[in-house]
């Protein structure tokens, strides 16, 4: 899918005061407390895409701190739109990086659970390695995890939720949950926060699968 560029979205990222910026990004790794201003628990979503669900979760769970990360700045561009529009939140900010740089932005035992909603399913076998819930990835969430974390991880790509159940194997990974229909899933579909692609997926008859895992 090619993404519009929007004039612009540089420059409004770059002045946005809800986003860590490039050139100090990495002077926070170990030091999230700091930029918050409390000891709250740590929860990331990598490839937020336009921000509803994080958006909705900072809402929901003051009690905790959430980072958004997101490649495109056209895309993060809308989630700050959402952000700017609840002045009210103070335990979100956002990053805009690649995914494979994140042990390099997060400490060791830092985060307390990890996102992963319709992430880009790199169709090509050259390119598994690229897909959020790859092995290679996996490795990754592991250095920044807390010991007690856990990864969600969202889809209406079946094969790439297969992909993702075989790869959290292969990785050691415990399988704590799944559901291949969560919305007709009674327990797993509890609290569930629909992102602008689940809606819209859903509405179509796609059935969203979710899966739950921790080392």
């Amino acid at each position: 899918m090619r993404l519009r560029n929007i004039p612009g979205s540089r420059e409004a990222i770059a002045a946005s005061p809800y986003v860590v910026h490039e050139d100090v990004m990495k002077e926070k790794r170990g030091c999230w407390s700091q930029v918050f201003g409390n000891e709250h628990p740590l929860y990331i979503e990598v490839g937020m895409g336009k921000g509803r669900f994080i958006t909705e979760l900072a809402l929901r769970h003051p009690e905790r701190n959430f980072v958004g990360i997101e490649k495109y700045s056209s895309v993060l561009l809308r989630a700050l739109e959402k952000r700017e529009e609840q002045q009210e939140l103070v335990n979100l900010m956002f990053l805009r990086m690649d995914a494979e740089e994140i042990t390099e932005v997060f400490g060791e035992n830092e985060v307390a659970g990890i996102y992963l909603n319709f992430s880009d399913p790199w169709p090509k076998d050259r390119h598994a390695k690229r897909r959020l819930p790859s092995k290679e990835f996996l490795a990754r969430y592991d250095r920044i995890l807390a010991r007690d974390g856990h990864v969600e991880f969202k889809t209406d790509n079946r094969g790439l939720f297969d992909f993702a159940l075989e790869q959290a194997g292969l990785a050691g990974w415990h399988l704590d949950a799944c559901t291949f229909d969560l919305h007709h899933d009674e327990v797993m579909v509890q609290g569930n926060i629909m992102t602008e692609y689940e809606e819209r997926f859903s509405a179509e008859g796609n059935p969203i699968c979710k899966m739950i895992i921790s080392r």
